[in-house]
């Protein structure tokens, strides 16, 4: 019995520390923020991409590299560390030192 309620602990804390690691690669962004940024895209609108076959628009994803050299340096939010694109109609904020998608916009 001892040892089912260690190994259920330590997939417990396996999840915990998981679920951290991912939390790490997002962005957390208030309400009053994200009418900003919604403001902002809509204001510099940008060519909305078509999704790739094999791509999912998901947090943690890499951006494929299915735009022009520099398109994505057009893309940049002003005082904010982070990029922005459209995909089949929803906006994503990437890391541009790793092309992360790091927020989706819903």
């Amino acid at each position: 019995m001892n040892t089912l309620r260690t190994l259920i602990a330590a997939g417990v804390i396996a999840a915990g520390s998981a679920f951290a690691a991912q939390a790490q690669n997002t962005v957390i962004i208030t309400p009053e923020e994200e009418v900003v940024v919604r403001e902002y895209v809509k204001a510099h609108p940008v060519e909305v991409i078509e999704r790739p076959s094999n791509f999912e628009l998901v947090l943690g994803a890499v951006i494929p590299d299915v735009f022009k050299p520099g398109a994505l340096q057009e893309n940049t939010l002003p005082d904010r560390d982070y990029q922005y694109v459209v995909i089949d109609g929803r906006t994503a904020l990437i890391d541009p030192s790793t092309r992360e998608v790091v927020y989706i916009l819903e």
